[in-house]
């Protein structure tokens, strides 16, 4: 029995990893159906899905020239083709709904806008700021040096 690309074939499922299940084809052959290719969904325990003596429907997706067969059981079932129409369909429709201006977007928190037009007492507003950081990094310095100057090979400490 010859094994092609793009055959679907039946196999029963002889064994089960974490990364996927190996199933027996017949006639000697074996095949890896990755645990990505078992469902459309995501898979976190392939047990959950599959079991040893599983009778399945797969698709070959390679055949490696050392032997190796790639199997998919998500490609093996048929989609319906207006399902790939409506999904489509909603991811045109979602990207229409996001066509708004940032702007007009809802924001979790708002926006500060800073113009030209804005009063005179900017600088003061900034020179308060300013001093407030300066007072607060002076006094961060500060506890920083007290804590680290007392410890023993630490840099810059006091040795007696």
């Amino acid at each position: 029995m010859s094994i092609e690309v793009g055959a679907k074939l039946q196999g029963k499922v002889s064994g089960i990893t974490n990364f996927g299940a190996f199933i027996d084809l017949g006639s000697g052959k074996t095949g890896l159906v990755h645990i990505s290719e078992v469902s459309n969904g995501f898979v976190k325990d392939i047990h959950d899905v599959l079991s040893v003596g599983d009778e399945v429907t797969v698709k070959v997706t390679s055949v490696g020239d050392d032997g190796k067969i790639g199997l998919s059981i998500r490609k093996a079932q048929e989609q319906p083709e207006s399902a790939g129409k409506e999904t489509s369909h909603n991811a045109k429709k979602f990207q229409h709904q996001n066509k708004e201006p940032r702007e007009n977007r809802t924001r979790s928190t708002p926006k500060k806008s800073f113009s030209r037009s804005q009063p005179s007492n900017t600088k003061e507003d900034f020179d308060s700021l300013m001093s407030s950081f300066l007072k607060d990094s002076d006094d961060r310095l500060t506890s920083l040096k007290r804590n680290t100057e007392g410890k023993r090979g630490g840099r810059g400490g006091r040795r007696s």
